[in-house]
């Protein structure tokens, strides 16, 4: 007959005992755990501080962007390694290339963290857009097309929508720009873009240059086309004054400016050297030979020191001016006739000598 054995009691010692255990082991999990953990962030807090060590940089995200060409353009500028630093924060804070279009200064010495909260906020670097002129429209739409996200044939569109509506015609456009440096984003709209320089072209003129214009008898539109001419004429700011009251001389007497750069405007051959006969017959209404009064609008975008130098040309008799033949880049000035031809008589002698044609 099988005899039950008796049964051991477990002591509270022995209970005990096994409990410390357990939580020894779960002190000890814990432990690592946490050690991981530090380390891991102590890695990343070393990836998020990691200074870019390269020279500044700019980095452009198109608007059509996805994280592989984002990626891409990330290691091409500053190379694979601080990329991947870059992208891994990028995402961890929820970066989205969409979100990301712009163009951005990567500085040396900047966090990784930073350019990626840049890039996931869409915390652009403003771009400085800088020109110092344009002869055609053209000329200038490719000028600021190519510092920002557009294309010449956007803004040329953009200048046709906004500047008819702000009542500018076509051949005046160039009335409407001043040379000098912008700050845009570089996803900024065309349409933006010509409205903020149209807002700086307003505030430049001030009811006192209005004031000078119009006792002048000239517009605003004008007085940037007298501008305009007169730069093309000399490349000697100090004489601007005096060739701008001479042709607002020949104007009040009803005589035809004859002025050669619009002649030059008019063919669209800007090299010419020497005005012919031919020249003269071009059918345009820019050629100053054929047609009375201003050319319909400005030949090139005049800067703001030529439109002061207008407003606040001295009183003078001259009608006629002609180059020097020194060639120095000056003009011999004329109140009558007979004087400028004897002036132009030299200077084509000189043109002669020199087999310019």
């Amino acid at each position: 007959m099988a005899q039950n054995r008796p049964v051991k009691k477990r002591t509270p010692r022995a209970s005990a005992r096994k409990g410390g255990d357990a939580r020894r082991r779960l002190l000890w999990i814990g432990g690592i755990i946490i050690v991981v953990a530090l380390v891991i962030a102590g890695v990343a807090a070393g990836m998020a501080m990691h200074p870019y060590k390269g020279n500044d940089t700019w980095l452009y995200i198109p608007r059509d962007a996805t994280e592989k060409s984002m990626s891409d353009s990330l290691r091409a500028r500053l190379g694979s390694a601080e990329a991947n630093r870059i992208m891994t924060f990028f995402s961890a804070v929820g970066g989205e290339p969409r979100r990301a279009a712009g163009a951005y200064l990567i500085r040396h010495g900047q966090r990784t963290l930073s350019i990626s909260r840049n890039l996931a906020h869409g915390m652009q670097t403003p771009v400085r857009v800088s020109w110092n002129s344009a002869r055609t429209l053209q000329q200038l739409a490719g000028i600021i097309a190519s510092q920002l996200d557009f294309t010449p044939e956007e803004f040329l569109q953009a200048c046709n929508e906004e500047l008819t509506a702000q009542g500018y015609k076509a051949p005046e456009f160039m009335a409407a720009f001043l040379p000098d440096s912008y700050e845009f984003y570089w996803t900024t709209t065309p349409e933006a873009a010509v409205r903020r320089m149209t807002q700086y072209r307003d505030r430049f003129w001030t009811d006192d240059r209005r004031e000078k214009a119009r006792k002048l008898g000239l517009t605003p539109v004008e007085v940037a086309t007298l501008a305009s001419i007169v730069e093309e004429e000399s490349a000697k700011p100090d004489e601007y004054p005096a060739i701008a009251r001479l042709y607002m001389n020949r104007l009040k007497k009803g005589m035809l400016l004859q002025a050669d750069p619009t002649v030059k405007y008019a063919t669209g051959n800007f090299a010419l050297r020497r005005i012919t006969g031919e020249h003269l017959r071009t059918p345009s209404p820019y050629n100053t030979y054929l047609h009375p009064g201003l050319p319909p609008g400005p030949i090139r975008t005049p800067s703001k020191s030529t439109i002061d130098r207008v407003l606040s040309a001295p009183a003078h008799t001259y009608l006629y001016m002609c180059a020097k033949e020194d060639f120095s880049g000056y003009h011999n000035f004329a109140s009558d006739y007979a004087t400028h031809t004897a002036n132009a008589r030299r200077y084509q002698k000189e043109l002669n000598r020199r087999g310019i044609k």
